[in-house]
């Protein structure tokens, strides 16, 4: 079947699928246009009828990690506890795909796809501050919750490679520890920012 004739079966949401389930299976390293077409059984040349190019596609696979996340906390939630929870939400949808701290991240660096986990960030930090500063801690915590997701994916690929850690003394699983000083980390910052805008008052 030629290539052309292929790509009618599949749609733009059909190769972000199959690119998102790829990811998972061979991580963001193997994760090659070749493979994608050999996936859907069409050419390589043919997935450019869905997608402009590579960093398209991750670009929308980054949005459908973020998009993964678990539903914004109630309107009546304070500001603290609602940016808490969002933060957890995020970190917990990068988690949930392999290498999916580095395709967000590594979009979001670029300036491309959509910027969905930024703006929940604002929304919640908006439920008691002014927008300008929910923007600049937002984006804060937004670099606090890629840099310890990322970290504890290479940790867990490390696991999975075989690759030994003890020399410098890092655990390579995912520990109860670990999310105690994510959560510690966010919380340190949300009562600097709490404890700065009363000084303020």
């Amino acid at each position: 079947m030629s290539a052309a004739r292929n790509t009618s079966r599949h749609d733009r949401e059909a190769v972000v699928d199959t690119a998102l389930r790829l990811l998972d299976e061979v991580g963001l390293p193997d994760l090659t246009m070749r493979r994608l077409g050999a996936e859907l059984d069409v050419q390589p040349s043919a997935l450019y009828w869905h997608i402009e190019n590579k960093q398209a596609l991750l670009a929308a696979v980054a949005d459908r990690i973020q998009a993964a996340a678990r539903p914004s906390p109630p309107a009546e939630l304070g500001w603290r506890d609602a940016t808490a929870a969002e933060a957890a939400a995020i970190r917990d949808a990068l988690l949930a795909y392999r290498d999916g701290a580095e395709v967000v991240l590594s979009t979001r660096a670029l300036g491309l796809g959509g910027d969905e986990a930024h703006r929940r960030l604002v929304r919640a930090l908006e439920r008691g501050h002014d927008s300008a500063t929910a923007r600049v801690v937002a984006t804060a915590l937004l670099h606090l919750v890629f840099g310890d997701a990322a970290l504890v994916q290479q940790r867990l690929q490390a696991d999975v490679l075989g690759v030994t850690s003890d020399a410098v003394g890092m655990r390579p699983e995912l520990t109860p520890d670990d999310d105690e000083a994510f959560r510690t980390g966010v919380d340190l910052l949300l009562a600097g920012l709490e404890q700065r805008a009363s000084i303020a008052d």
